[in-house]
């Protein structure tokens, strides 16, 4: 399994929001390119990046800093946050990025997403972020009509290799990560899942891990260090 440490950015800092609330936003570094040197020391080969500003807005905020963390460290970086059209796509990728995330759009334009994994193939991942039962958009301000089983179904047919499952309930929380949820997408359902929110001790790492999830996401628990990272990549071999 592989770990994916996260920085979400917004006015090129590294931020957390509390289950995705722009009104509970921590700032926890000025320098999230410091952030992901960190993350290179301590093991980790993956960075899980969300530009919230664009999230927010419907268009990348963050492009430069994602080049100059590729830069400095490296390592595969998967990019997601307001990703709606092939500009954004093309644009990350040449920043560095090494995987787009396409979250709404992936729910409101099809289109958009075809056309996206015809041209880049495994570079497209899908975000499927979870909030009672239905996958929500637009930075998790809003619900869709989808259920997450009618979604991920929807997404394989498509040819989706790797969601990003995040429980918008359990996210910033740290009490814990749904471990069910992601047994249920790998039990049925053949693409890589990755997990989001509330993954906040080793022992939720080894969790997901016996349950056959791809990656895990440490966002919060990093920051505050109840996870030390060099331990959680270690575990997760």
């Amino acid at each position: 399994m592989e770990i994916f440490p996260a920085i979400d950015l917004y006015d090129n800092k590294a931020v957390r929001l509390l289950k995705g609330d722009y009104a509970q936003m921590t700032v926890y570094n000025d320098d999230p390119v410091e952030v992901a040197r960190d993350f290179k020391a301590k093991g980790a080969t993956h960075i899980h990046i969300v530009d919230l500003a664009g999230a927010k807005v419907g268009k990348p905020v963050h492009s430069e800093m994602v080049r100059k963390i590729a830069k400095a460290t490296g390592l595969f970086i998967e990019i997601g946050g307001g990703i709606r059209n092939m500009d954004t796509v093309d644009e990350y990728l040449s920043a560095g990025a090494s995987r787009v995330i396409i979250g709404t759009s992936a729910v409101e334009n099809e289109e958009f997403l075809k056309t996206a994994l015809k041209k880049y193939g495994e570079k497209i991942a899908v975000g499927a972020d979870v909030s009672d039962g239905k996958i929500a958009v637009k930075g998790w301000l809003e619900k869709s009509d989808y259920t997450l089983d009618a979604f991920l179904t929807k997404m394989q047919s498509l040819g989706v290799k790797t969601v990003i499952c995040t429980d918008i309930s359990k996210d910033g929380a740290m009490k814990g990560t749904n471990h069910e949820l992601y047994r249920h997408i790998v039990e049925n359902f053949s693409m890589e899942v990755i997990a989001s929110g509330g993954v906040s001790s080793i022992d939720d790492i080894k969790r997901l891990a016996r349950v056959g999830a791809h990656g895990a996401i440490i966002g919060k628990a990093y920051y505050i260090g109840a996870i030390d990272l060099s331990e959680a990549v270690e575990v997760a071999k």
